[in-house]
């Protein structure tokens, strides 16, 4: 069983398509959780102005962490469906099994070493959204050359 915390007011209007992201988290201050053994998943919107939380997924059954999985109790399936929407997802670690479903959903993983705090992460992706975006985020957001890219006929030569 899971729950889920979402925010009711509507988001301002903006030119700029945010990022949906979504961070494994056990207290809803830190990125501090593997994705099988996460307790929660903390939703945000992120642009290159700021960041807003949007919901809060709250798990009643998750794996041990032992590695091993089990195709008749599928703990994983509920964490997949709270990430519809968001284009990252970040933890400390995922499992070769999980995140090959992670990304069969259309959202990219990414490992973290450490703990952090989620404000830090916020912060970083805000950042990355100020620079020049990976390809696969820059395909997530709509775009479709490097901002700061052109190329000169001499160039070529």
């Amino acid at each position: 069983m899971s729950r889920t915390l979402r925010l009711v007011d509507a988001a301002p209007p903006t030119a700029e398509k945010p990022l949906r992201i979504a961070i494994a988290t056990d207290d809803m201050e830190n990125l501090n959780a593997h994705f099988g053994s996460a307790r929660k998943f903390a939703v945000y919107e992120v642009t290159r102005t700021g960041a807003r939380f949007l919901a809060a997924h709250e798990f009643d059954s998750f794996t041990a962490g032992a590695g091993r999985h089990d195709d008749q109790d599928d703990r994983i399936a509920p964490k997949i469906a709270a990430l519809e929407g968001c284009a990252l997802v970040f933890a400390l670690a995922i499992g070769g099994p999980s995140a090959a479903r992670v990304v069969k959903a259309g959202v990219h993983p990414i490992k973290r070493k450490d703990p952090e705090p989620i404000a830090a992460v916020l912060e970083q992706v805000r950042v990355m959204l100020n620079g020049t975006p990976p390809p696969f985020l820059r395909k997530a957001l709509g775009m479709t050359a490097r901002p700061d890219f052109t190329v000169d006929d001499e160039d070529l030569a």
